[in-house]
C-alpha cells in the first residue's frame, strides 16, 4: 500500500496506549515529543506484551486505526514491538517500528520522522545493552487528575512465566537528585497527587552509588515537596518493600493507602515454580502488618490463573489468599505461555480450566470489592477529581458524585459516600480543598 509521506501540518496526531499505567503514562511523553516535532497527521501504537492476549490485542489495534485512518502514517512501539519488532514491521498497516529506549525521544522521532516512507522501518536497538534512565515526567493522563514520575525501568528478576524483562531490559534507576526536583514542580504546577510508577519501582537504587531503596526516594519527596497531598506507588513487589517504605506506608497519612501487590498465586509450590521470591504466609503477613498499623488501607493484588502443574488444592490455595490476607481489589491474568519463557516449557493446563479458574477468581474479586466498598458508607475523605464526576479516593475507591459542582479534574475535595448502588460508590463533596493544575 502507498501512503501519503509525512507532513508537517495541524493534523490529528493519536497514540493508544495498551496494557499497564506505566505504558499508559510513557504513552503522554510520545505525544509530547510527537508535538514537539510538529510531526502532523500520524498514529502510534504503543503495544503490550504481558500475555499473547494483549499481543493479539495490540494487533487488533493496528489493523483497526489503519482501517479508519488509511493514508495516516502509523508507528509502532511498546513492549510487544520491543521484543518481536520484525513482525510488526512485516504487517501491511504498519509504517515503523521504533524501540521502548527512545519512544518517548523527540530527536528519536524527528530522525524517524525526516525519513522517506519505509526507510529505515525498525528503529530498535538491543534492550539489554541500555544502562540508565531519565525520570519520565508525565502531567497526568485522563484530563491531567494526577501527574506520573516514572522513576525506575527494567527488571533483573526472571520469574518463569514473564516475557516483560526482554521488553523493558535490566533494571535502572533515574538518581534521586533528579527526581525530586520534578516532583516539586508538578506540585508547584497544582497537582495534588503524584503516582511514582516504573517496572519493578521496589528495585529502585539497585544501580545507584550507595544502593539507596525506594523507602530513601520516598522519604526525600515527602521531605522537599510540603505541598504534595497525596504520594501514590504502583503495583509493588511485597518481596522487596524495604523496612523505612514499609514504616512510611504505615505512618504517614500522604502516601495513599492503597498497595498493589505482584503476588501471581497462593501456593507455595507454584509460587516456587515461578520462581517469585515470597510465599504464601509472607503476603498475609504483610497485609496484616500493615492494616494493624495504619486501618483502612485497602490491597490489590495480581494472580495468575492456571500456571502449569497447578492442581486443584493449588489453585484452591489462591482462593483462599484473598481472605486470608483481605484483599480488596484483584487483577486476574488467565496464564497464556510466552515463547521464549521457561514455564512455556512446562507441562501446560487445559485452556477450559484455566478459563474456568480465571472466572472464579474474578467472581471473587468482585465480592471481596464490592464488601470493601460497602464498608466505606458513610465515611468522609479526601478525593481526586477525575473525568464524568468520579472522585478517586486514597484507597483507590472510585465515588461518583451527585453533585460535583463545576471542579475541574486534578482537584482534590473532601467527600461523604453516601451510598453502594448498582455496583457504584455513590456520595457529594463536602468542600474543596486544593485548586487542579491550571
Amino acid at each position: 500500500m502507498t501512503r501519503t509521506p509525512i507532513k508537517a501540518t495541524d493534523a490529528r496526531q493519536e497514540v493508544v496506549s495498551l496494557g499497564c499505567r506505566l505504558n499508559l503514562a510513557e504513552g503522554e511523553a510520545v505525544k509530547r515529543a510527537l508535538k514537539e516535532n510538529a510531526a502532523g497527521d500520524i498514529g502510534v501504537i504503543n503495544t503490550c506484551a504481558v500475555t499473547n492476549e494483549a499481543v493479539r490485542r495490540s494487533r487488533q489495534q493496528i489493523r483497526r486505526m489503519r482501517r479508519n485512518a488509511p493514508d495516516r502514517p502509523l508507528f509502532v512501539t511498546g513492549c510487544a514491538a520491543q521484543i518481536d519488532p520484525e513482525s510488526f514491521a512485516d504487517m501491511a498497516e504498519v509504517d515503523g517500528v521504533i524501540g521502548n529506549d527512545v519512544k518517548s525521544d523527540p530527536t528519536a522521532w524527528r530522525d524517524l520522522l525526516a525519513m522517506e516512507p519505509g526507510e529505515g522501518a525498525v528503529r530498535v536497538n538491543d534492550i539489554m545493552s541500555v544502562r540508565t534512565t531519565a525520570p519520565q515526567l508525565v502531567e497526568g493522563y485522563g484530563e491531567r487528575a494526577r501527574a506520573f514520575i516514572q522513576v525506575q525501568n527494567g527488571c533483573d528478576h526472571r520469574c518463569t512465566f514473564c516475557i516483560i524483562p526482554y521488553g523493558r531490559g535490566n533494571a535502572r534507576s533515574a538518581p534521586i537528585e533528579n527526581i525530586v526536583p520534578q516532583a516539586k514542580a508538578l506540585v508547584d504546577a497544582g497537582h495534588a497527587e503524584l503516582v511514582i510508577t516504573g517496572v519493578d519501582i521496589t528495585s529502585w537504587g539497585s544501580d545507584l552509588d550507595g544502593t539507596p531503596v525506594l523507602g530513601d526516594l520516598v522519604s526525600a519527596i515527602l521531605d522537599a515537596v510540603p505541598d504534595l497531598r497525596r504520594l501514590r506507588l504502583s503495583s509493588i513487589d511485597g518481596a522487596e518493600i524495604d523496612p523505612l517504605l514499609h514504616d512510611l506506608i504505615a505512618s504517614d497519612a500522604r502516601i495513599a493507602p492503597h498497595i498493589h501487590l505482584s503476588v501471581q498465586s497462593g501456593d507455595d509450590m507454584i509460587l516456587k515454580r515461578m520462581k517469585r521470591r515470597h510465599n504464601r504466609q509472607d503476603i498475609i503477613q504483610l497485609c496484616t502488618d500493615l492494616r494493624n498499623k495504619r486501618p483502612g488501607i485497602a490491597f490489590g493484588a495480581d494472580i495468575i490463573a492456571g500456571f502449569p502443574t497447578e492442581s486443584d488444592e493449588m489453585f484452591e490455595n489462591s482462593l483462599k489468599l484473598i481472605d486470608d490476607a483481605g484483599l480488596n481489589y484483584l487483577h486476574i491474568f488467565p496464564f497464556s505461555p510466552r515463547k521464549g519463557t521457561p514455564a512455556a516449557r512446562m507441562p501446560q493446563m487445559d485452556k477450559a480450566v484455566i478459563k474456568e479458574r480465571a472466572a472464579k477468581l474474578r467472581q471473587a474479586g468482585v465480592r471481596a470489592e464490592e464488601m470493601f466498598f460497602k464498608q466505606l458508607i458513610g465515611t468522609v475523605d479526601d478525593a481526586i477529581l477525575e473525568t464524568g464526576g468520579v472522585a478517586r479516593l486514597g484507597n483507590f475507591a472510585p465515588v461518583q458524585l451527585a453533585k460535583p459542582d463545576g471542579a475541574q479534574p486534578g482537584t482534590m475535595v473532601k467527600i461523604r459516600v453516601a451510598a453502594y448502588r448498582d455496583g457504584v460508590l455513590m456520595g457529594a463533596p463536602v468542600r474543596a480543598i486544593s485548586a487542579a493544575a491550571s
